[in-house]
């Protein structure tokens, strides 16, 4: 029946930033839906996104103006497992065969609603590649990202059972996902990465209950309550926002 065409305008245009390289970009997407298609992408959102290539053409100033690249390239993406789910006929990523031993395990150790499941499901994953990748947690660079990965998993995971413990994650899934990567690291290693990290942000959390049980916190804070405990005593501000919604 053809192929959705949209004219190029902010949706089909891609930049880094108000200045900087950018350029106009193709978007590839696939149709989800139970019924034929009857509109475009940015009108119906059972269309899929599973690829896109910018066409890196010019610079845009800080004027606002664009000026020719000295060197032209193609930044290309594929959302290789959006594919694979659409491919296999599923609704969600979360449901195709790259998640399904995640899907199988999880549950039964840690019950959780669906949108936790999604989110432990893929921030743990993604953590023990990334550790598989030889990433350590830090508070900057890749290290960071890490770091906010882990500490989303267990923010979630303690919400209901503060008791729940990364330790309790089974061999068979550790190894299983880092072969799925052909990644050589000794699953050992990626739960001792994973461990030392809540022991970190465990600790944390108690430091930042005990201060915020002092006076001075117990009011509203402001922009200089957030800035001395995180400054001063390492406490971001989500987690802050977070030990206050205990």
């Amino acid at each position: 029946r053809g192929v959705p065409v949209e004219l190029t305008v902010e949706d089909n245009w891609w930049s880094n930033g108000p200045v900087g390289p950018c350029g106009p970009d193709s978007e590839i997407f696939l149709w989800s839906g139970d019924t034929p298609p009857r509109s475009t992408p940015t009108r119906d959102d059972r269309w899929v996104e599973v690829w896109n290539h910018v066409m890196m053409r010019h610079r845009r100033l800080g004027d606002g103006s664009l000026v020719p690249l000295r060197q032209r390239s193609v930044d290309t993406g594929l959302g290789l497992e959006r594919l694979a789910c659409l491919l296999q006929g599923k609704s969600s990523v979360f449901d195709c065969d790259v998640f399904e031993p995640w899907r199988r395990l999880v549950p039964p150790l840690w019950p959780l609603d669906e949108p936790s499941l999604r989110v432990v499901l893929d921030h743990l994953r993604s953590s023990v590649v990334v550790v598989g990748d030889g990433v350590r947690p830090s508070n900057t660079g890749q290290g960071y990202v890490l770091r906010r990965l882990v500490r989303r998993v267990l923010t979630v995971l303690w919400r209901d059972e503060p008791s729940r413990t990364l330790g309790d994650l089974p061999d068979d899934l550790v190894r299983h996902t880092l072969d799925h990567f052909r990644q050589a690291v000794d699953p050992e290693e990626v739960r001792r990465v994973l461990l030392d990290e809540e022991g970190r942000f465990r600790r944390l959390m108690e430091r930042g209950r005990h201060l915020l049980a002092r006076p001075r916190f117990q009011g509203p804070l402001g922009d200089e309550d957030f800035r001395y405990l995180h400054d001063t005593h390492g406490l971001p501000r989500e987690l802050v926002l977070n030990l206050r919604e205990e």
